[in-house]
């Protein structure tokens, strides 16, 4: 075995009939991080001079693995019985995770299979690879247990390293990757997690045996997994660059989801603008005191969390103006429309529910916002009142199968939520419980499901998903022990106005749509990286909130007769605060910062 053996790059084998050479690249640009190239001989040709002096791939592998029409038949120390047959065969030497091994642990990061004396865990996952003629196979991963505390680290050390895989491909819960039992690697060996530790999945060139097994050559060759091609190389010499990375290539990790266990990641310069966005969105013009109620990064792993998802559903309506019809406030369905658009253009599913009372005016709504070309289509409307225990769970999943659900996020912005006592409550602290669907409870429902994650926009503590943040709203606002939202999500972003929330949130995810580091990490390390086209750059750009915009949707809502939040005023206001300059200005502000990122 050559997992301990540190200090030199090492390479994965796979040796082919040279009529399969020209696929089998293909296959490796295909795929890249499963497979970084190294060397390509020629038929016969025995060495590697880029990678080793003096080489005979014949027998520098501790084993190799002999297969036959696609079959394992047996694994052998030497090929030199076979070099009348290799004479027209190509030998491929591929990147691999072992070289960057020794660069971990003298960063004070354990590697936990040298620690236990132990070849590392591979798994054959649920994800195929990009196929090329003959080639067509699932991708191996290995599995290494990372401290929490060190995921940042280890993400910024490998990301340095193309030729030996890269970063990692998957943070978490190994059954996102099809892995049902991390102690039962199909190659390699158990590795144990250590207290606090978390299964960190790097992309693996044992995909190469997978590979061989898929085409069923007559006759190839492999290292046996763990037996690995040594170079005369310096591990060192994998990595990309030995300076400090800029912003642009050093990732940062975030926990996305506790059930199940899930990071994602995205680099730092992105990091950083959408934190730039959360401020913007925070600013408090109405001195509601609402920074009281602010927690950092919540729209960061929100959007992760959104740049994950498939399928959305999207809540809003507050209906504060108990006295007037319709109830409704102008703040709440322009950012669901913001987001929604977005998510759209993002290619992700979206649909919104709302309070049955309200659905003909919401469709209305809709259709004036497609004609006026504030979103390009049309956003399913649904109604939900639960009327029986189980109501919530069907509505979420198929046929109340939670292992099989409708939706992987729902977000709630400016939506009236249930306080303590089961009431609804504005500001003033007036209960409008007779107005309002119980959608809290698929709020409720949805954390008892694993892969289903929450968001709650609000401004002031009482919307639907601010529950998490009820201590500070008892604490800090108006009425707050009253009102107080006691439903909680799992990310709470706070706004000065709620809209603003939805509007960050767009830009967030328009951003993240153009880091290639989250995008890589998002699609598994499989296929080329490529930046997104003209037309999808022009489609997510489209998409994002404009003054034009928010201002023909605002004018939308006030001639369907709903009222600013604050005042009850029928005008071009949101909860008080005039269209120009206030929220015009911010929504500037907001593309300004997202226009750095393009």
């Amino acid at each position: 075995m050559t997992y301990s053996i540190c200090g030199y790059q090492q390479a994965n084998v796979v040796i082919l009939h040279k009529s399969l050479a020209d696929d089998f690249e293909a296959f490796c640009h295909a795929n890249p991080s499963p497979l970084p190239l190294l060397y390509r001989s020629q038929p016969g040709e025995w060495g590697c001079p880029p990678l080793a002096a003096d080489a005979d791939i014949r027998v520098d592998c501790p084993q190799y693995c002999v297969f036959k029409d696609g079959l394992l038949v047996s694994r052998v120390s030497s090929l030199m019985s076979y070099s009348g047959q290799l004479q027209d065969m190509v030998s491929f030497y591929l990147g691999c995770s072992f070289s960057f091994e020794r660069t971990l642990r003298k960063a004070g990061v354990p590697v936990r299979n040298v620690e236990q004396n132990c070849n590392v865990s591979m798994f054959r996952t649920s994800l195929q690879c990009r196929g090329v003629g003959q080639f067509q196979c699932p991708m191996v991963v290995t599995m290494r247990p990372v401290p929490e505390e060190k995921l940042d680290l280890v993400a910024q050390i490998t990301h340095l390293t193309p030729l030996a895989h890269g970063g990692p491909i998957h943070i978490g819960d190994p059954a996102v990757l099809g892995i049902q039992d991390v102690s039962r690697p199909e190659y390699g060996d158990p590795v144990a997690l250590g207290p606090g530790d978390v299964p960190a999945f790097w992309a693996c060139g044992v995909t190469g045996v997978e590979a061989v097994q898929s085409c069923k050559p007559p006759l190839a060759f492999t290292h046996s997994p763990g037996c690995m091609f040594l170079t005369d190389r310096q591990d060192s010499s994998v990595f990309a660059s030995t300076s400090t990375p800029e912003p642009d290539q050093c990732p940062l990790t975030f926990s996305i989801s506790q059930q199940p266990l899930h990071f994602s990641v995205a680099s730092k310069a992105v990091v950083q603008s959408i934190r730039d966005l959360e401020k913007i969105i925070g600013e408090d013009p109405g001195e509601r005191g609402i920074r009281a109620l602010f927690v950092q990064d919540e729209l960061l792993r929100s959007c992760l969390s959104l740049s994950h998802s498939s399928s959305v559903l999207i809540t809003t309506g507050f209906p504060t103006h108990y006295k007037h019809n319709p109830p409704e406030e102008t703040d709440g369905p322009p950012g669901a429309i913001a987001i929604a658009a977005t998510l759209q253009a993002l290619q992700k599913e979206v649909a919104i529910v709302t309070d049955h009372r309200a659905l003909e005016m919401n469709q209305r709504i809709m259709e004036d916002a497609v004609k006026k070309g504030v979103i390009k289509t049309a956003v399913p409307l649904l109604s939900y009142q639960g009327n029986s225990p189980d109501s919530a769970l069907y509505f979420l999943c198929h046929n109340g199968d939670h292992k099989k659900p409708r939706f992987d996020h729902l977000v709630a912005i400016e939506r009236s939520g249930r306080a303590s006592d089961g009431n609804y409550y504005n500001m003033r602290g007036v209960n409008i419980k007779h107005l309002v669907d119980p959608i809290d409870d698929l709020f409720i429902t949805a954390s008892t499901i694993p892969g289903i994650s929450t968001t709650g926009i609000g401004d002031g503590g009482n919307e639907l998903g601010m529950g998490k943040v009820k201590e500070a709203v008892r604490e800090h606002m108006p009425n707050g022990s009253l009102i107080a939202c006691d439903v909680a999500a799992d990310f709470a972003i706070t706004a000065g106005v709620s809209n603003w929330g939805g509007y960050g949130m767009a830009c967030a995810l328009y951003i993240l749509s153009l880091c290639p580091i989250h995008q890589r990490y998002l699609h598994k390390g499989l296929g080329q990286p490529h930046p997104p086209t003209q037309d999808q750059h022009q489609a997510w750009a489209a998409s994002l909130p404009s003054v034009a915009k928010e201002e023909e949707m605002l004018s939308i809502l006030v001639q369907h007769g709903v009222r600013s939040g604050k005042t009850g005023t029928l005008g071009m206001e949101v909860d008080g605060l005039t269209f120009h300059p206030t929220h015009s200005d911010l929504i500037i502000k907001l593309r300004d910062r997202t226009s750095q990122r393009k």
